[in-house]
């Protein structure tokens, strides 16, 4: 019976306890009511209606309504419908265990039918929820939502290394079909115009928001999703809680790139950023612009890049939108975090440089030009033939054609030796054909200096062979010297290829 349950709850040792104590601090402390193990009782609705319960640690004596949970909104007046919506809340607080689908399964679809009910209240309700609702729903929530993870068996976590892996199937909380109701009925709720956020941002605090931050890393998706859309929800209502969620989400950002390298809510955490900067007024602040350099740019340093890169890259592009200067900053640090041996990484940078140079000035790029086009060169050379393909093709970007055609007498004399090897020794023909269609654009830009170039290149590969030849005679000249002198001991010798 529902009053069983109710008697179960821990009694408050006195009525003078401050409503300090009632606030959502933790969701796994002693106040908390019982557990899945303590809920074998049945939710039966039996058809007396509760009496006034006793003050408990959840719900204090002055919240706790005299009206049976298990009535229906429209069997009570609109005065005791509030009363009744918590009295809901407090049928709700008694979680079950999953595991088994077959414990429990009369009084978890009594609590999933409260659920559903809370849900249309919420939604379709009129009345200004009072500040016992509030409290009342953040204590429902916190004890249905807020829990540990336990550890990931697998060696490489789905979304955690972001590597070989990448096509294990996702883990799925088994009571998901709670929880999605809960967090249905918190979304709607924090969305509804009756609620007052003066008064709300009491409960819904910074111990509240940074265990939602916490459940972030669940492995289930459709959990992060929804957590995503709720604290977007509470950064646009709740005004006064914006400058700690930035702060909280940098340093999850901050521990996964320096510390773990593993978390599973980047990408939505990342998704709730690229909303929030196209809300930054102009000009920048300094915070915010230290938040490009120091979160952003290091989170392309990660292995697992390709799992949250669409996101990080809106962000960024958010950032050059409201302030292009920032362009040759982004750039340089693309530069630093350059992924030499990874190619699938090399290849997702091409693409976000092409974008970040579609939307640069004539003045950021010469800024970054020198060390930028010796990475390309790079990249030309490359063994991999999609990674020197995605280099060749921003010759297709007409923008930056228009740009490396203004600075040309720069950019041609450090990329020229890159054609020309490709051309001479690349194995991918269709690498060579770019290569070659390269060189003609630059011949039509300015013959005569791709002419000046060619032999410059020559004069310097002669001189290279002639190096070349001199160090291999003076190996040639320490060998034969050395076969002449009697080996004593133990004292080490050169050898000639043609003695062994």
């Amino acid at each position: 019976m529902l009053k069983q349950i109710f008697n179960k709850l821990p009694r408050k040792s006195s009525k003078t306890d401050t409503d300090e104590s009632n606030r959502v601090d933790s969701p796994r402390s002693t106040d908390s009511p019982p557990a899945a193990g303590k809920s074998n009782h049945r939710l039966q609705g039996g058809g007396a209606s509760l009496k006034r319960a006793s003050s408990s640690a959840v719900f204090p004596a002055s919240m706790v309504s005299g009206i049976e949970p298990l009535v229906p909104f429209k069997d009570v007046p609109n005065a005791e419908k509030m009363n009744l919506f918590v009295s809901k809340l407090s049928l709700c607080c008694v979680t079950f265990d999953f595991t088994d689908p077959g414990k429990n399964t009369a009084d978890k679809d009594v609590k999933r039918k409260t659920l559903v009910e809370l849900v249309d209240f919420v939604a379709y309700g009129s009345m200004k929820f009072s500040e016992p609702a509030i409290l009342a729903m953040c204590r429902m929530c916190a004890i249905n939502l807020f829990r540990v993870f336990p550890p990931n068996y697998r060696a490489n976590g789905v979304v955690a290394s972001g590597g070989e892996n990448d096509d294990d199937e996702p883990m799925f909380d088994p009571a998901w079909s709670h929880l999605q109701l809960v967090y249905e009925l918190l979304l709607k709720f924090i969305s509804s115009s009756c609620l007052d956020a003066k008064v709300a941002k009491k409960y819904i605090d910074h111990s509240f928001i940074s265990k939602l931050l916490e459940l972030f890393d669940s492995e289930d998706p459709r959990e992060r999703d929804c957590l995503k859309t709720i604290l977007h929800r509470v950064y646009g209502k709740f005004m006064v809680h914006r400058p700690f969620i930035r702060k909280s989400i940098n340093n999850i950002f901050y521990r996964f790139v320096i510390e773990t390298d593993k978390h599973n809510g980047i990408a939505e955490l990342l998704e709730i950023f690229g909303s929030v900067i196209s809300g930054f007024a102009l000009p920048l602040k300094e915070e915010h612009k230290m938040f490009l350099w120091r979160v952003l740019i290091p989170l392309h340093k990660p292995k697992s890049l390709g799992v949250y890169f669409q996101q990080l890259s809106y962000c960024v592009m958010q950032f050059l939108e409201k302030e292009p200067k920032l362009a040759s900053i982004v750039i340089s640090g693309l530069l630093k975090y350059w992924p030499v041996t990874n190619s699938q990484k090399e290849v997702m940078f091409l693409g976000e440089l092409e974008e970040i140079l579609e939307g640069i000035n004539m003045v950021e790029f010469q800024r970054i030009m020198v060390p930028l086009f010796l990475r390309i060169g790079c990249c030309i050379n490359s063994l991999h033939f999609q990674v020197a393909e995605r280099t060749l093709f921003l010759w297709n970007n007409d923008h930056i054609v228009n740009l490396i055609a203004h600075n040309r007498q720069v950019i041609l004399p450090i990329i020229f030796p890159a054609l020309d090897r490709n051309i001479k020794s690349h194995w991918n023909p269709a690498v060579v054909n770019l290569t070659h269609n390269i060189r003609k654009m630059f011949v039509e830009m300015d013959e005569k200096l791709f002419i000046s170039c060619h032999t410059h290149f020559k004069e310097e590969e002669t001189i290279l062979i002639l190096e070349a030849e001199k160090r291999k005679e003076a190996w040639k000249q320490l060998e034969h010297a050395a076969s002449l002198k009697p080996v004593i001991g133990n004292i080490a010798v050169l050898v000639s290829p043609l003695m062994t």
